[in-house]
């Protein structure tokens, strides 16, 4: 399909925004098994970042389906768009010069090369690798049990696959580590990378 569109250059740079914004641009992408704790580190992760005078933003895999993609399902191409969308809008703030959380399960390795080939240099991938025996007894939404009763078809870890990163910047286990440390570690892992 040919598009009649041409990019526009505007005057204000990303390294102008950094500079006032005393920020510097990145995705940390946190990618696991649902009841993995991605919410809640993203959470406690956003508000470390604040608290450091950091233009932060979260985008979170439900908020973004309840609004932007809202007109797509579960399937594999579904699945793939919604992360695509996500990654394009997390450019953008990137560009922006803010600190930008994905909270995304995002579970197979083909979807993780597309957010990279899309982010570059930009992307910190976290794994938040926890076991689904503790994702399934955490299951804050119930989603575990409709999916084991076959109430929910393709559903991450029951139906559908979840393959493990090969080579994710930090591995977090949060059997292990509270979501408080796990945001701190990922934190000073980000601010190690724009020294």
């Amino acid at each position: 399909m040919t598009h009649n569109t041409t990019k526009h250059n505007f005057s204000l740079t990303r390294a102008n925004k950094e500079k006032t914004h005393e920020t510097t641009g990145r995705v940390i992408w946190l990618t696991g098994l649902s009841g993995s704790g991605k919410s809640t580190i993203a959470n406690e992760l956003e508000k470390l970042a604040f608290s450091d005078n950091k233009v932060v933003k979260t985008l979170d895999g439900d908020n973004f389906r309840l609004k932007l993609c809202k007109d797509l399902g579960f399937s594999q191409e579904d699945r793939l768009e919604n992360l695509r969308r996500v990654s394009e809008v997390a450019k953008l703030f990137v560009e922006n010069g803010t600190l930008t959380i994905c909270s995304f399960i995002s579970p197979l390795i083909s979807q993780r090369e597309m957010i990279k080939e899309i982010l570059a240099d930009d992307l910190i991938l976290i794994h938040i690798d926890t076991d689904l025996e503790t994702c399934k007894s955490r299951d804050p939404k119930g989603l575990y049990i409709k999916a084991i009763k076959g109430e929910i078809k393709d559903f991450t870890g029951v139906s559908s696959p979840y393959e493990t990163p090969n080579n994710p910047n930090l591995t977090i286990n949060t059997t292990t580590m509270s979501a408080e440390e796990a945001a701190q570690k990922i934190y000073i892992y980000y601010l190690e990378t724009i020294k």
